[in-house]
């Protein structure tokens, strides 16, 4: 049973929750109404989750979350307070806040909210057989998950996480680097939903310039604007029913930042050049590569938007962290580009695996895809190897080394030759794909060409 402590400076409030709770069941309560006795009672007694009152005398609710954050203390905590002060709810979720409730309190969203923290913290306890508590086998909606490749425990916790936040309806953060699968995890979120049955339209939120927002997002009218010919639906009607994706949502603009907001108070908007009010029925997915409490502190992404979209969060492991998928992932690539290719190579070189293994890969796991996706089209042998691999990482990492047996020429600038070589015959001297290929302008393919004088 989730064991919950209270801590409030209102004995109303503390018998209120104490008996609402209590009464579903689910969990074992305590409750403190002089908060200067909240360390002894953390340090003393073994809490699964926090409600924490903000506002109170001598030991204040930032107090507690500081005490809990400098020490270290396993303790999921939600903040109660109500007071709607944006900059006090980010100072708490800074501090490691799970979530943030005004008051008075919605009993469904704390009961949700209470479900999800007890979730997750029966996820992060040890087992003695984390293998089977945490496969691919225990997932409900196993399918959702079939683009995703992975066998790493963590990744494998997240989905058992998404498939929980996927049956709710509220919006959701996807927080990850770039290349780590974020559109992926929400098209599983829309896959188990119950909007399944209905559109999922992913969009690149940061591509939009403030004219075009309106027009493309909303849709516009027969003659909005010179070259509007017929009426356009937008894509929250494209999505109506449905969820819609907006991949790095700290790049949208201000301006756009209040349209979208609008929307989602309002659950209505109207296309452009149009006063005819539509209601628009979507899941709002959102995914950034940013840190929004940093552009929060800038001035570049507003608060209120942000708690608007942040009802639960999601974050992605970098493929860093997860260096057990590296080679279980270069081997996957391996066998999909054979068959893309029609080529029989068997294995990668036990010093391209090394060399993979201490690889940053900044890029993530689409990064390492497009790694062996570049080496198979040069490589000739039935073994990938480092000879092989893309310009960028030849000319910024000291390749020529011999390991293994693998021969590297003697230095960068012959081994760019050769690739650049492989890739133009390959292309069959097309070299508008073959800078493609190679990560390079077209123009400075060619001047490479000059400088290597390659004939071709």
């Amino acid at each position: 049973m989730t064991k919950i402590l209270v801590i409030d400076d209102n004995k109303a409030v503390l018998n209120y929750l104490r008996i609402f709770l209590l009464k579903t069941g689910k969990f074992q309560v305590d409750t403190l109404l002089d908060s200067t006795r909240a360390s002894e009672l953390i340090e003393n007694k073994d809490f699964d989750i926090l409600l924490l009152d903000m506002d109170m005398p001598n030991v204040t609710g930032l107090d507690v979350l500081k005490y809990i954050k400098d020490n270290q203390i396993n303790l999921t905590t939600v903040v109660l307070t109500g007071v709607a002060d944006v900059d006090l709810a980010i100072s708490a979720m800074k501090l490691g806040t799970y979530d943030y409730l005004l008051k008075p309190l919605d009993e469904k969203k704390l009961l949700d909210i209470l479900d999800s923290a007890a979730y997750e913290i029966e996820l992060r306890k040890p087992r003695t057989d984390t293998s089977k508590q945490f496969s691919l086998d225990t997932l409900k909606h196993k399918e959702a998950f079939s683009k995703i490749i992975t066998q790493d425990e963590e990744m494998l916790k997240t989905f058992h996480l998404v498939e929980k936040y996927a049956i709710t309806d509220d919006s959701i953060i996807i927080w990850g680097e770039s290349g780590t699968g974020k559109e992926l995890i929400a098209e599983a979120i829309h896959k188990i939903s119950s909007r399944r049955d209905n559109k999922f339209i992913p969009i690149n939120a940061g591509a939009f310039a403030n004219e075009l927002f309106s027009s493309e997002f909303f849709g516009h009218a027969k003659g909005a604007f010179t070259g509007a010919d017929t009426d356009k639906k937008g894509f929250i009607e494209e999505a109506n029913g449905g969820s819609l994706f907006l991949d790095e949502i700290g790049e949208l603009s201000l301006p756009i930042q209040v349209k979208l907001l609008r929307f989602l108070q309002e659950e209505e908007f109207y296309r452009l050049g149009s006063t005819k009010h539509i209601k628009g029925d979507v899941r709002i997915i959102a995914a950034t590569n940013k840190n929004l409490f940093e552009e929060i502190k800038k001035g570049n992404f507003r608060k209120d938007l942000f708690f608007r979209l942040n009802i639960n969060s999601i974050h992605l492991s970098s493929l860093r962290e997860r260096p057990g998928d590296i080679e279980f992932l270069a081997y996957y690539f391996l066998k999909m580009f054979n068959k893309k290719y029609k080529k029989n190579i068997k294995k990668i070189s036990n010093s391209l695996l090394t060399f993979f293994k201490n690889y940053p890969f900044p890029g993530n796991v689409r990064e390492l895809q497009n790694i062996i996706n570049s080496s198979m089209i040069v490589e000739s042998g039935s073994e990938l190897r480092k000879k092989s691999l893309p310009c960028y990482i030849l000319e910024n990492y000291n390749l020529t080394d011999e390991i293994n047996g693998e021969y590297a020429p003697s230095s960068l600038q012959d081994i760019e030759k050769e690739h650049i070589k492989k890739v133009l015959a390959y292309t069959n001297n097309n070299k508008t794909k073959a800078a493609e290929i190679l990560g390079i302008s077209r123009v400075g393919l060619i001047s490479k060409i000059k400088n290597y004088r390659i004939n071709n």
